[in-house]
């Protein structure tokens, strides 16, 4: 089969495999796209060719010897909070930019391990904390379809790099949508894991051991079709440091196999928070098809408020990624959220400033939205939703809490943007992230597969049978 920049990790894989292609030309391949094209982009700025290089040439010698594992010969790229030895992980904050972990984590180390070589590192934003990828460590990333605006964060650069035809394929992070918003921007796909199928350490400088406490954030893969997502998912997934000794994960198989066997629910709108009209009607066309197509599909949510989901996950996730933070600083920060006066950065502030006792509370409020999801999930298969309120936004410099979106001519806050990603945040659902086509301006949308907890193949298996019958990646102009 021909090879090319935009094939899929999986055809690679196979010309690899059938001495098509061999992985120092496949390397060198994507070496000349990235210097052909990132210069406009800046989605690789942690550049490792001679490594790829390496490794490409260890590869070919053990395929000639017969030797075999999931990703050997195949090169690709890593995000810079990534753990890997010896490279930087400063996740564009200014104090990390000299620091460079001694080891492997788990994901990196499995990639490695399953012989992928390492192209670079892609860019994100401060702290991993905006859906733009810029940082006074790297600069700015930007979106291969429209250069003025973002490829989506915290992800952003992984996003553009596999839209660009740089990688074929890309782990992420998730806490605030950083897997699933960039792969809606740039056209790709995303997959955010159940909660506990990948290992959550070394995915931010110096948090290389488990951290129990904390809770909503995953590591997982991007890609440019489904069935690569799932390839890379079976890479990486497995227990966190400690808990190798005691078990293995075995998932359950995807509930069905064809899409007029699923049963789907539409969620199209939380705590009054609309996507654009454009994003609407990609959703209906979806419930059309699956309709058609034989599926059961209704307008269905659980038995639980999803504004004080909402709420609760504000506040959870200021607790969450302020850890580490002087009490003054969080409790300044807490003050300006308040003074906005909306329940929404009322929230957000409570969750700069809790006490233990609260934080137990606000975790059984959310054992109890896990609880009904479970419910939820014993009549339904899949939730499909918007996965951003629009398509890719022009790039912004104002401070975040003072930015807005516009949403068909209508100007909301920035911060609703996470509405839909927060509908499996939240309750560490998995969730992926699939192509919608284009709006009026030439831009990609992005629709998301929810599904049961541990349940990933069902969502993983949902987007691969879409893609065949809807939409799937297509190359950006100019890149094609």
């Amino acid at each position: 089969m021909a090879i090319d920049h935009f094939s899929s990790a999986a055809d690679m894989l196979t010309a690899l495999r059938d001495r098509e292609i061999s992985s120092v030309e496949l390397t060198e391949l994507h070496i000349g796209r990235i210097e052909a094209h990132d210069w406009a982009l800046n989605a690789i700025p942690v550049q490792t060719f001679d490594r790829a290089r390496e490794a490409a040439r260890a590869a070919d010698a053990r395929i000639a010897a017969g030797e075999q594992a999931p990703l050997l010969g195949l090169p690709m790229t890593l995000k810079e909070s990534t753990q890997a030895a010896g490279l930087p992980q400063s996740a564009g904050i200014m104090d990390f930019k000299d620091y460079r972990p001694a080891t492997d984590g788990l994901i990196a180390g499995a990639v490695f391990q399953a012989g992928a070589g390492l192209l670079g590192k892609t860019n994100i934003p401060v702290a991993l904390g905006d859906w733009q990828a810029d940082s006074p460590v790297y600069g700015r990333t930007s979106n291969p379809w429209d250069l003025d605006r973002t490829p989506g964060g915290s992800t952003g650069g992984g996003g553009a790099a596999l839209a660009a035809g740089f990688t074929p394929l890309e782990i992420g992070s998730d806490i605030g949508g950083s897997i699933r918003v960039p792969a809606a921007y740039c056209g790709v796909y995303g997959h955010r894991p159940s909660e506990t199928a990948i290992p959550k350490s070394g995915a931010f400088p110096m948090a290389d051991l488990p951290n129990p406490a904390f809770l909503m954030g995953t590591q997982g893969p991007l890609a440019r079709t489904a069935t690569d997502l799932e390839l890379l998912f079976d890479v990486v997934r497995g227990p966190d440091i400690g808990e190798e000794a005691g078990w293995t994960q075995t998932l359950p198989p995807a509930r069905h196999g064809a899409l007029g066997d699923f049963r789907v629910a539409v969620i199209d709108s939380v705590a009054g928070i609309r996507a654009a009209s454009a994003m609407h009607a990609r959703l209906t066309a979806l419930a059309d098809l699956l309709s058609d197509a034989g599926a059961r599909v209704e307008a269905a949510a659980p038995a639980v408020d999803l504004e004080a989901c909402f709420s609760d996950y504000a506040m959870l996730l200021n607790a969450m990624i302020s850890q580490g933070q002087p009490r003054d600083a969080r409790e300044a920060r807490a003050a300006d959220l308040r003074s906005a006066g909306d329940p929404l950065t009322t929230a957000q502030a409570a969750g700069l400033t809790l006490d233990v006792q609260d934080y137990l509370a606000l975790v059984n409020r959310r054992e109890a939205a896990r609880q009904a999801w479970r419910a939820f999930f014993e009549q339904w298969d899949v939730v499909i939703a918007p996965m951003t309120l629009d398509a890719a936004f022009p790039h912004q410099t104002e401070r975040f809490d003072q930015r807005t979106l516009t949403v068909d001519n209508q100007t909301v806050p920035y911060f609703h943007n996470i509405a839909f990603p927060m509908l499996a945040i939240f309750t560490g659902l998995p969730s992926t992230a699939f192509p919608a086509g284009l709006n009026d301006q030439g831009l990609p949308l992005g629709l998301q597969a929810i599904g049961p907890y541990l349940e990933d193949r069902t969502t993983l298996k949902f987007a691969q049978l879409v893609e065949q019958v809807w939409h799937r990646f297509e190359a950006p102009p100019g890149y094609a």
